[in-house]
């Protein structure tokens, strides 16, 4: 049976209880202190201890959502698991995190559309439930300090490790759900960041050097110009698809990619700064994982209530970026 529209009916997070400060950062990079928050706005961030695994992070976030919905875990359908740091690169780790889970009647599929991955997956999730009308599970997740190259400064001070996850439920009122969606890529900013091995491109031999199996940030400054426009440019046209003034949204929640980056965002397209959520002091970038994070710790906040209208929008690694506006 299809629903008319969606609705949100659990929140989620997890991250690992291992906090870093900047003074450790700044420290081996030779940076004075105070220097990562003035240019990232990131105090602190999370970084996973040996025998922490990706998928055990995921279930947590997703086990945590599912408490929070109340559902028969029977009912959900779907898991869409977006992440760039799976257990293993074969298999996908959503079948493992479902099983784990206890969704015995749920497909599940891994992700991997970095920063914006969970927007792609929340947008897809939002299609599914109005075909199928059954609930779905979306979990963002990423181990970015095991990607991490501690030589190199533009990614030593930004990435972290985190998980969020949403129950979506089918509604009948066609006026819930995602109201608004603009998805883009822009593939002339793919050498922007990445890492070099470990694809087919080039697989792993006795001559790939360890530095090729971890993140490089090839130009920062660029990374930062081309994530502010494309996030601005989809949020902009997901606001008017939705019929939306940019004034009117409730939350804004934007990848925390750099609190420098979504306040420029939050700037262009005109949204209330009252109504950004920032969680990148105490988390900071955990990838794909920064909007449910944020989303949940919001709801803890403030419980988010029927009728508000949400702004996601993210950009990141390809480029890929895109932005949803959704009405609880």
């Amino acid at each position: 049976m299809r629903a008319a529209g969606t609705r949100i009916l659990g929140l989620g997070h997890a991250a690992p209880s291992r906090r870093v400060a900047n003074a450790e950062i700044e420290s081996a990079l030779g940076l004075e202190p105070g220097w990562i928050e003035r240019r990232t706005g990131v105090r602190e961030r999370r970084w996973a201890s040996d025998g922490e695994t990706l998928s055990g992070l995921a279930g947590q976030a997703g086990d945590d959502a599912l408490k929070s919905a109340g559902v028969d875990r029977g009912e959900i359908s779907l898991l869409l698991l977006a992440t760039s740091t799976p257990d293993q690169l074969l298999p996908p780790s959503s079948p493992l995190v479902a099983r784990r889970l206890g969704l015995t009647r749920a497909g599940a599929i891994d992700l991997a559309g970095a920063c914006a991955g969970f927007v792609y997956a929340f947008a897809l999730a939002d299609a599914h439930v109005r075909a199928t009308g059954r609930a779905a599970l979306v979990i963002a997740a990423n181990l970015l300090s095991r990607r991490i190259n501690p030589a190199e400064r533009a990614s030593s001070v930004l990435f972290a490790d985190a998980a969020g996850a949403v129950v979506l439920g089918p509604s009948q009122d066609a006026a819930r759900g995602v109201i608004g969606q603009s998805l883009a890529s822009d593939g002339a900013g793919y050498g922007l960041v990445g890492i070099a091995a470990g694809g087919s491109s080039r697989p792993f031999t006795h001559d790939v050097a360890v530095d090729e199996t971890l993140m490089t940030i090839s130009d920062g400054r660029g990374l930062f110009a081309e994530a502010v426009r494309l996030m601005a440019e989809c949020s902009t046209e997901a606001l008017g698809e939705a019929g939306v003034a940019a004034q009117s949204v409730d939350r804004f929640v934007p990848h925390q990619a750099n609190a420098r980056i979504f306040s420029a965002v939050g700037r262009k397209v005109g949204t209330p700064a009252a109504a950004t959520v920032s969680t990148v002091a105490e988390y900071g970038n955990s990838s794909a994982a920064t909007i449910p994070l944020s989303l949940s710790l919001s709801h803890q906040a403030r419980p988010v209530a029927e009728g508000e209208t949400l702004l996601l929008a993210a950009a990141g690694a390809g480029l890929v970026g895109g932005a949803l506006v959704f009405r609880t």
